[in-house]
Order: C-alpha cells, then sequence, then structure tokens
C-alpha cells in the first residue's frame, strides 16, 4: 500500500485535541486497512523537546522538525492551533514558510492558520479558522479570503478546518479521498462520529452565531424561532409574539443580536432544513413545508444561494447516516 507521511507539528500552547484528533483519525486508518503504515506519523517540535499544550498536557514530540523533513516532505503537514498562536515563535514561522510549500498536502486546524498566514502561504487563498479568529485572521492578513461559516475548506492542495474537533471531520475527508469511504466510515465507527460532517456545514448554530438578546422577551423569541421555523416569522407577527411595534422591534432586535429579524429566521430556516436533509429520510417537500419555506422551490432558491447547490444535491452528498 501507498505510504502518506503525515507530521504534526507541536510548539508551546498548542491545543491538543487539534493534534490528537487528525492523529487518531490518520491512525485508525492505517488500523483499518491492516497497514499501519499506511499513514507512517510523526511529530516534531522545534528543537525536539516536550511541549505543554494550552491544557497543561505534556506532549513529547518524536523528533525535531529540522530532522523531520531531512529525508524529504512528508506527504501530508499538519499545523495545530492553540493559545501559542498568538505570540508564536519567529523561528516556527520560518521553518513553516521554508518548509511547509514542499509538502504534498497543507493542513491547518483551528487556529493554526494564523502561523500560515504569518509565512505567507495563505495569501489568495480560501480559508478558515476557528470563529473567534476569523476576523483577527481577516483583519491582519488582508490578502486571505477568509471564510468564518464551513467547518473546513479545501483550496487545492490547502486545507483549513475551524475550531478543535473539526480537524477530526477535515481528516476523515482525507482519509475517505485516499482509501476511499469504506475505510473512513469504518475510522468514523470507532471514533463514534460522523462519516464526515460536510465541509460547509456551519461551525456553530444559529444561536450561537448570533448574540444572545439582552432583554428576556427578545431572548426568548430567539428560543422560540429555532422551535418553529415553521411558524409565523413574519416581522409583524414576531413583533406582536415580543409585544412591540414591529419598527420597535426590528430596531431592538438588530441592537441585541448584531443581525436583522429578516437575516435571522432566514438562517433559522436554512439550519433546519439542512439538519433535517441530512439526518432524516423525510422528502423534499415535506422538509421545505416544516422549515418554513412553504414550497420546494422557496426551499431550492434559499439552498442555491447559500450554498450553492440545491436541496436534493446537498442530500445526496451529505446524507450519511451510520448503521
Amino acid at each position: 500500500m501507498t505510504q502518506r507521511p503525515v507530521l504534526v507539528v507541536l510548539f508551546e500552547g498548542v491545543q491538543s485535541l487539534d493534534v490528537t484528533g487528525p492523529f487518531e483519525v490518520f491512525a485508525g486508518a492505517g488500523r483499518a486497512t491492516g497497514d499501519p503504515s499506511a499513514y507512517p506519523l510523526r511529530t516534531a517540535s522545534l528543537d525536539g523537546g516536550p511541549v505543554r499544550t494550552q491544557s497543561g498536557l505534556l506532549l513529547l514530540p518524536d523528533t525535531t522538525l529540522a530532522e523531520a523533513v531531512a529525508d524529504g516532505p512528508p506527504h501530508t503537514l499538519v499545523v495545530p492551533g492553540g493559545e501559542g498562536t498568538r505570540t508564536p515563535e519567529p523561528a516556527l514561522v520560518d521553518w513553516l514558510r521554508d518548509h511547509a510549500p514542499d509538502a504534498g498536502r497543507l493542513v491547518s486546524v483551528c487556529t493554526g492558520a494564523l502561523l500560515l498566514a504569518g509565512a505567507g502561504l495563505l495569501d489568495g487563498h480560501r480559508v478558515t479558522t476557528h470563529w473567534y479568529a476569523c476576523e483577527q485572521l481577516a483583519r491582519e492578513y488582508p490578502r486571505v479570503e477568509v471564510d468564518p461559516d464551513p467547518i473546513f475548506v479545501r483550496d487545492g492542495r490547502l486545507s483549513t478546518s475551524a475550531g478543535v474537533t473539526a480537524g477530526i471531520d477535515l481528516a476523515l475527508a482525507l482519509v475517505e479521498e485516499d482509501l476511499g469511504r469504506d475505510v473512513a466510515l469504518a475510522v468514523a465507527r470507532h471514533l463514534v462520529v460522523f462519516l464526515r460532517r460536510p465541509g460547509n456545514q456551519a461551525q456553530f448554530s444559529v444561536q450561537l452565531a448570533a448574540q444572545t438578546a439582552h432583554r428576556e422577551p427578545l431572548r426568548d423569541l430567539q428560543q422560540w424561532i429555532t422551535e418553529h421555523p415553521g411558524g409565523d416569522l413574519s416581522v409583524e407577527g414576531l413583533a406582536a409574539r415580543a409585544r412591540l411595534s414591529p419598527r420597535h422591534f426590528a430596531r431592538a432586535f438588530r441592537a441585541e443580536t448584531g443581525t436583522s429579524p429578516g437575516r435571522y429566521v432566514d438562517r433559522v430556516r436554512l439550519e433546519h432544513a439542512r439538519r433535517l436533509l441530512e439526518e432524516t429520510t423525510r422528502g423534499v417537500e415535506e422538509v421545505a413545508r416544516s422549515s418554513g419555506y412553504g414550497t420546494p422551490e422557496a426551499m431550492r432558491r434559499a439552498f442555491t444561494k447559500a450554498l450553492g447547490t440545491a436541496p436534493a444535491d446537498y442530500r445526496r452528498r451529505f446524507h450519511a447516516p451510520l448503521a
């Protein structure tokens, strides 16, 4: 079997799950194929010494970064994130600038994208990172196209993922690409996760993406909207439920949540429909009706605008419940 060496970069303040999540996926793929050498795995730090993760766990690398590439670049270079990316060692950024372009695939998890951006390796690419770091990444590196929504983004040989556990989703996608769906499914079952959450799945739910309103009526209304996507979610209907005039309600809702009522409702309905398509076998017409779209055509327009794909195509790609 073809060997695909994987090198995981370690540094002080790394997020341990950013390291161990992908590591377990690649190791599991070797076990699933009966060939542990399918993905030869190594970890390395600048000096080869132990590093302390941001949670306090002590990790002992296999070697130094220089020694790790002495015999050639890895097939896959994984750059995790963590608090250590806030003020990275200049030597680490320099090493990435010099050696990361040689890797067959370049992967960042969480705020590892900040390290790659600092090395100039993300310019001109569409990428993602942990939601809390997206604004920083876009502000500090204007030549990088930052997409804050998806859990991972593939852009040629470059792959970037959102925070922490999203690294598992990305690693599973890479294993599926390399070794096929059956191997990736076996690994996912062993780890008790879905085979692969769609890369363009939102990093978090609408309620987490938006601010939570301070006033209790509006806060309760946010929850009600999520629980009743098929209800009357017009500005007038929501205003009446909040016992405010439509104009006052719209202004207060935007001020307290950071988004308009219409935009919030659109995102709730889209999220609800996506989950039904991913997790159930309900027909498209039923999904459209229960998600508040009224007709399949209205839902198709919403999906095409937001995701670039029709609901039926979305289901074919991402409906993969585990048996």
